[in-house]
């Protein structure tokens, strides 16, 4: 453990100085002095119903869960090569094509996404990176994705047509964009 060293006497004439100059935070308020101090009494025990509910030995119930609206994507199964995927979320593998779908609503986003995809496919391109964002943070009591784009692509590529062109979907690497962008592993035409 290293020992504090002592101010030097400059030092400490230079803390005096400043601290001179300083008004607390949080001011103590003089209280007036009481008559007769209360006399002291033993602390009641806690009521014997809040004890009741848990016993010596017993585990405390688990905290409950955070909604979770985003879709989990390292759920799906992997249908691709394993060594292939391991570069790829490890974002050695670049991607072929990107599309951006920042600023677009569901329902632009949801048709480009669809020509995008095909094209791709149809041009021979295997990795594709769609960039969806990552959505902005909504304090409410009612829970709610976050980032409608985030949460709605990961189902559009699982139903037709996209089902029939996409083989591997995964999160992509921090330098492609990580948790706001994907990386969509196109089948063989």
């Amino acid at each position: 453990m290293k020992r504090r060293r002592t101010l030097r006497p400059e030092e400490a004439e230079l803390w005096e100085a400043v601290a001179r100059t300083a008004r607390p935070m949080h001011p103590r308020i003089p209280r007036a002095p009481e008559a007769d101090p209360p006399p002291a009494a033993p602390p009641e025990p806690p009521p014997r119903s809040l004890l009741a509910a848990f016993s010596v030995g017993e585990k405390a119930a688990a905290a409950p869960r955070a909604h979770v609206l985003v879709p989990v994507l390292s759920d799906a199964p992997l249908r691709m090569d394993a060594k292939t995927h391991a570069r790829m979320t490890r974002g050695k593998l670049a991607p072929e094509a990107r599309l951006d779908l920042h600023g677009m609503t569901l329902s632009e986003a949801h048709p480009e996404l669809i020509r995008f995809l095909l094209n791709a496919q149809s041009a021979g391109l295997r990795l594709v990176l769609v960039i969806t964002g990552k959505g902005k943070q909504v304090y409410e009591p009612v829970p709610r994705p976050i980032g409608a784009l985030r949460h709605q692509v990961p189902h559009w590529l699982r139903l037709p047509p996209l089902s029939h062109v996409v083989q591997q979907v995964s999160e992509a690497h921090l330098k492609h964009g990580g948790g706001g962008a994907l990386y969509v592993y196109l089948r063989r035409r």
